[in-house]
């Protein structure tokens, strides 16, 4: 029989299962989609349990129809969504709805921050900037807001690391998603106590897991995990990726020489830088890549296709064909139509929202899909320019 590896990504919208042989060639790929739940303005949510239940299902999908057993499975890694908060309590138990790092009810504790200069105390230990998404902002907010249910908290976790316990029962934190959570020290590699006591929450210290590698093995399948995925027990599971690293790892990113963009649910232009560099143009994000010795930088902002895929839910089923054809039928920026892509905020300010401008009757669904197709480009265009000014021997 042939051996084959698995890989699971947990992204804003869609959460799939991808099969893959021995020389890295795709075999099939299955995908649902995943509902984020809104109960307040600002709010952006996730049920755990849902979460799990639908990755058990994914990968169930993914053997089924393509008849491999799970005894041929030879490995499984996770990439995701970064940043946000997965809580457990001190019995294991999912501690309320996971906080998506699009959320911005901590709106109010980071503008607090800023006032108070706590960015930058932070940035030249966390190489990070600090909003409202952050797990250690959703961490201060829960603390003020639920001291019950912050009092509770056993473990903190982002979303691959949540669904690698459900899968092997073991808890660790991932180095390329931790790295960016202000809670852990670039330069030295570990959490920092400092950190947590800056920011008012050094209550969590004893519930930060280990921090682990991203191609360590961190697991095994549990017997009950192999009962509702298929997979068999004992499969070996690594620690994974934050998915920018991860998507800057596929397109082949190797030197400072190159860029990449993701058009996600977020807005992303990401480098691989070979050290940490001080006094530079802006305050960009760093990373640990998954190369010792390089770092990933990045721009960005929930300004991408999240956006479209808000305002199509709206309009009933639309294809992506259909829409395509609608923006090429109009002349290009020939409208007066603007959109502001900023239905889940934006990192050029935290009161920013979204909006269409200059719209009159004259105006279609065909304008209103253009307008949004122009507005998120153009964000991806900010991103990119204030990249190159940090990769200067990028050509394009």
């Amino acid at each position: 029989m042939s051996n084959y590896w698995l890989g699971l990504d947990c992204g804003g919208s869609w959460l799939k299962a991808g099969l893959y042989d021995g020389a890295g060639r795709e075999v099939a790929v299955q995908r649902l989609p995943l509902h984020a739940l809104s109960p307040q303005p600002g709010w952006v949510e996730r049920d755990m349990t849902e979460l799990w239940q639908q990755c058990g299902s994914v990968i169930s999908k993914l053997l089924t129809h393509t008849g491999v057993s799970g005894s041929q499975i030879r490995g499984l890694g996770i990439s995701a969504q970064g940043k946000g908060l997965f809580l457990l309590d001190k019995s294991d138990r999912p501690l309320g709805k996971a906080i998506l790092s699009s959320d911005r009810r901590a709106m109010e504790i980071v503008q607090r921050w800023q006032k108070e200069a706590v960015p930058q105390k932070l940035y030249p230990l966390t190489r990070q900037t600090l909003w409202t998404g952050h797990p250690v902002s959703l961490l201060r907010w829960v603390k003020e807001n639920e001291p019950q249910r912050y009092a509770q908290i056993g473990s903190v976790m982002m979303t691959h690391d949540y669904l690698r316990w459900c899968l092997t029962g073991v808890k660790g934190c991932e180095e390329s998603n931790i790295s960016e959570s202000n809670l852990y020290n670039m330069a030295t590699g570990q959490y920092d106590p400092r950190l947590t006591e800056w920011l008012g929450i050094s209550e969590i210290d004893s519930a930060l897991p280990p921090v682990v590698g991203s191609a360590e093995i961190c697991g095994e399948i549990t017997a009950q995990a192999a009962a509702i995925t298929g997979l068999a027990a004992g499969t070996p599971v690594v620690g994974g990726l934050f998915d920018v690293v991860s998507t800057a790892l596929c397109a082949g990113i190797e030197d400072e020489s190159t860029l990449n963009a993701v058009m996600g649910t977020w807005a992303v232009t990401s480098g691989i830088a070979h050290g940490l560099s001080d006094h530079e143009a802006h305050p960009y994000v760093y990373g640990r890549y998954v190369n010792d010795g390089q770092y990933i930088v990045h721009e960005a902002s929930p300004t991408s296709s999240g956006n479209l895929e808000w305002f199509t839910a709206q309009w009933g089923d639309l294809s992506f064909d259909e829409i395509n054809q609608a923006v090429a039928s109009l002349p290009k920026a020939g409208s007066d139509l603007f959109f502001l892509p900023f239905l889940y905020g934006s990192n050029a300010g935290l009161e920013m929202t979204c909006g269409f401008y200059g719209m009159q009757a004259l105006h279609t669904r065909a304008h209103l899909l253009q307008a949004i197709y122009e507005g998120v480009v153009f964000s991806h265009m900010t991103h990119l320019n204030r990249m190159r000014e940090r990769f200067t021997d990028v050509c394009a």
